[in-house]
């Protein structure tokens, strides 16, 4: 399964690239149709972005750079020492409304009306398309992209794969409906990737915590640390992970491609 899914996450969605990969099993030609589609990306920026599209732009070629640091926020003096969020939000809206990318907030209390008690300055920006993702990540100018996406696809390849299942996950995630946010807190050193809200509101353990785990040793520190903090609102807990389903200490362990059942 995982195979399977791995194959997924090198193709991704769009149909001009699984129409490619289902007729030659190819994962060269898949790139060049992947890469054709994030030019008309960049095409379609620069002619509807209006008097945002440089900001636009900025922010779409930073996605996997951002991505790549270890708390995975965007952070803005990336693209120049002076700039701030209220300066590129509407270049962030157009982005999302285009269905390019996924958008997850900082929630300052994670309680019922996560909306209301979010950060909107402290986000992460996925790619609406994991197989897209990857492409953009690897230069074009890699000779070898056939060759990285097999060791993509049986798990070879050291490079931060942790972008990659974070990604997919936030997409699975908003494809089931759910909206994207996430908890962190310095003073105890506690960051969990993505909290959801549960669809009918039983009682008052109503947040769902998950954490996002690549390879098969990890921590989660940050998970008990939060479970602990916010056990009144806290019923189940969540690591999505390269493994079987298991439950330990009230935990429940799951296969990273069941996120969108969640």
């Amino acid at each position: 399964m995982m195979t399977l899914f791995r194959q997924y996450l090198i193709v991704g969605g769009m149909p001009q690239a699984v129409k490619e990969y289902a007729e030659t099993r190819n994962f060269k030609l898949v790139d060049l149709e992947k890469r054709d589609i994030l030019n008309l990306y960049k095409e379609d920026i620069e002619k509807h972005g209006g008097k945002d599209a440089q900001r636009v732009r900025q922010i779409y070629d930073l996605i996997p750079a951002q991505l790549s640091e270890a708390n995975k926020r965007f952070i803005f003096s990336a693209i120049a020492d002076n700039a701030r969020y209220r300066e590129y939000e509407n270049a962030l809206i157009w982005l999302k409304e285009a269905k390019i990318v996924n958008l997850c907030f900082n929630t300052t209390e994670p309680t019922v009306g996560l909306m209301s008690r979010m950060d909107i300055s402290a986000f992460k920006c996925y790619q609406c398309d994991t197989g897209l993702l990857i492409s953009q990540t690897f230069s074009e100018k890699d000779l070898a992209r056939d060759e990285i996406y097999k060791k993509v696809l049986f798990d070879k390849l050291e490079f931060n794969n942790g972008l990659v299942m974070e990604n997919v996950v936030a997409q699975m995630l908003v494809a089931a409906q759910h909206d994207l946010y996430y908890y962190a807190e310095t003073e105890d050193r506690m960051e969990v990737d993505f909290l959801i809200t549960k669809k009918s509101l039983t009682s008052r353990k109503n947040i769902i915590p998950i954490e996002v785990k690549s390879g098969k040793s990890f921590s989660i520190t940050s998970l008990l640390k939060y479970r602990t903090k916010f056990a009144q609102q806290v019923e189940e807990c969540y690591v999505l992970y390269d493994g079987d389903i298991s439950e330990k200490d009230g935990i429940t362990y799951l296969p990273v491609y069941m996120a969108g059942l969640l």
